[in-house]
């Protein structure tokens, strides 16, 4: 196989996990590119597995950034939220196809709570499927610890992954969309608010360069004083526009022209409410949209 084919082949791989390792699609995209670079100047010859092999050196080198990074994350500036795939136009018969395989974000949050290393071998092993043999040769380990982190990892996501990847048909989620739009326009969030369970929770992510709160908001009476609040600050004053947030319906505010937020939910394993807001605003995080 020749590199320009390895290159179209697996580059949507590659950066499928990167971004799941990673939570970043810039950070994804530089670690595709580095290993694609250093795949010229290896013999595709000697490489007997290439989709193994690429996955490895991938794994890898996330891992690498992951705990070089982490301090960094340790000392930033309220929560911490991925960065959100965003999908500003009408998505075609082409497009549909590759979302399908889209993590939600929910899904991508509940990843970033995990270890560096637990979230390899559940992303090696859960999403991609390689043999448990496999992903301990890969992450330099061994067999049986590799289980053993999927055995205690296993209760929690599959309790949590239940809501964070049930899909939604698209008039379910307009309804809660469209409820937070219209609260968001008049400053009345009463109606909006029934729509989440009691203990819900918000969680927003400015990075320190905007205004935003450094905790997460717990409870629907903390939820709507902390929308009403920035409301009267003319904070939520702009151009809504629905929009697709790793394949599911969200929205963005726009305000003079530049995208100022993004809101997107995560509903309850029934899909009949919502658990948990999410709110990015941190400009760093808002780059990627087509």
């Amino acid at each position: 196989m020749k590199f320009e084919q390895v290159y179209t082949t697996y580059k949507p791989l590659l950066l499928s996990i990167a971004y799941r390792m990673l939570g970043s699609i810039t950070d994804a995209e530089d670690i595709v590119q580095d290993v694609f670079v250093s795949l010229q100047q290896t013999s595709l010859e000697d490489v007997h597995h290439i989709k193994a092999y690429l996955a490895k050196i991938t794994t890898n080198r996330c891992l690498n950034l992951l705990n070089s990074s982490r301090k960094q994350r340790e000392i930033y500036i309220g929560p911490w939220l991925p960065e959100p795939d965003i999908e500003m136009n009408e998505r075609s018969p082409e497009d549909r196809i590759v979302l399908e395989e889209t993590v939600t974000y929910a899904l991508l949050v509940l990843l970033q709570q995990l270890s560096p290393m637990e979230r390899a071998v559940y992303v090696l092993r859960e999403v991609l499927e390689f043999e448990y043999k496999d992903v301990a040769e890969m992450l330099g380990k061994s067999e049986v610890s590799c289980r053993k982190m999927m055995s205690r990892l296993k209760p929690k996501l599959d309790r949590d992954k239940a809501a964070a990847t049930t899909p939604l048909n698209g008039e379910q989620m307009q309804a809660f969309v469209q409820a937070f739009i219209q609260a968001s326009r008049t400053g009345s969030f009463e109606a909006f608010i029934h729509l989440l369970i009691e203990d819900s929770t918000l969680l927003t992510d400015g990075g320190g360069k905007v205004r935003a709160a450094l905790n997460p908001i717990y409870g629907r009476a903390r939820i709507q004083a902390f929308w009403e609040g920035i409301f009267q600050k003319g904070a939520l004053a702009g151009e809504y526009r629905l929009v697709q947030i790793n394949g599911e319906l969200g929205i963005v505010l726009i305000q003079q022209g530049q995208l100022k937020c993004l809101v997107c939910f995560e509903m309850t394993e029934d899909l009949s409410a919502i658990q948990t807001i999410y709110k990015v605003s941190n400009p760093d995080k808002l780059k990627h949209y087509r």
